[in-house]
């Protein structure tokens, strides 16, 4: 028996190197957030059996958790590099097969038919606003205000070269994101249009959402239906216009982890090998 108990210690060190060596590897990784593996004992006993008597029979891996925490905040020279402090994702949609999913890598951008897009093509969600007063528009305030609104009212953030979108002349002189996500264009007759307010997700389990890689995330019944809203207010973080959040890992940290796990492995498998020298002698005792 102790040599599926030291093994089953073996495999749970052995998935304890990895999460931290994909830390590790991902200290340098925009928005990622590091990962922790949680572990149980095992421990079995007959009805009538006096469970003082009983010895566990090892380990298993109950699951490798996110860790949430924020990110150390880092400035760039780049309008639509948007980082959220405080709590919140950034919502953004693959324009191949409409896929909504969530991420806090800000590292937006403008592609030639204007849309904007994060790092995976996948374009940045918006609340509809009014061009002049900046205000959400009837729809969009009405879900806001009932809890309603969801990822079918929002809309794909773009950024006319021109205004009105599509004419002549009056080009884009600058573009500036406020605290609370709203985006703004101010053209070359000084005319400000308001092209939308970044739609920032919440989530009652955050801890529920599937990981999509890329630093992205996807709601499951586990999660909960996302909460949109605007930031700077709520459970929604402020929007930081040049700047990016960084990796959530320490690296310090994780390296006296990973000295821990491998001595843990080293432990398991010294425990392997002093079992199988009391199996030898006992076989060979006959002889």
């Amino acid at each position: 028996m102790s040599f599926y108990i030291s093994l089953s210690g073996l495999k749970a060190a052995q998935s304890d190197l990895s999460t931290i060596a994909n830390n590790v590897s991902n200290v340098n990784s925009t928005a990622f957030k590091k990962s922790k593996a949680v572990f149980g004992d095992i421990f079995a006993a007959a009805p009538m059996q006096t469970t003082t008597q009983v010895a566990g029979q090892g380990v298993r891996t109950m699951g490798i958790t996110q860790q949430y925490t924020q990110g150390t905040i880092e400035t760039t020279d780049k309008t639509l590099d948007l980082a959220i402090t405080g709590e919140g994702f950034f919502t953004v949609k693959r324009s191949a097969d409409d896929q909504v999913s969530y991420t806090r890598n800000g590292a937006f951008s403008v592609q030639e038919d204007r849309y904007v897009v994060d790092t995976t093509g996948s374009r940045l969600q918006v609340i509809p606003l009014d061009p002049v007063t900046g205000e959400p528009t009837v729809a969009a305030a009405a879900a806001m205000a009932a809890g309603t609104l969801d990822t079918a009212g929002l809309t794909d953030l773009q950024v006319p070269t021109n205004w009105p979108a599509g004419g002549a002349g009056n080009q884009l002189s600058s573009v500036g994101v406020s605290e609370e996500g709203k985006i703004t264009g101010v053209y070359a007759d000084g005319t400000t249009v308001y092209f939308g307010g970044t739609a920032i997700a919440a989530f009652n389990a955050q801890d529920g959402l599937r990981q999509r890689g890329d630093a992205h995330w996807t709601s499951t019944s586990a999660s909960g239906t996302p909460m949109l809203g605007m930031g700077n207010s709520g459970l929604y973080g402020a929007v930081r216009s040049g700047a990016l959040e960084r990796s959530n890992v320490d690296i310090t940290e994780e390296l006296v982890a990973l000295i821990s796990a491998q001595r843990n492995f080293q432990a398991n498998s010294k425990a392997i090998e002093a079992a199988n020298t009391l199996s030898t002698t006992i076989v060979n005792m006959r002889t």
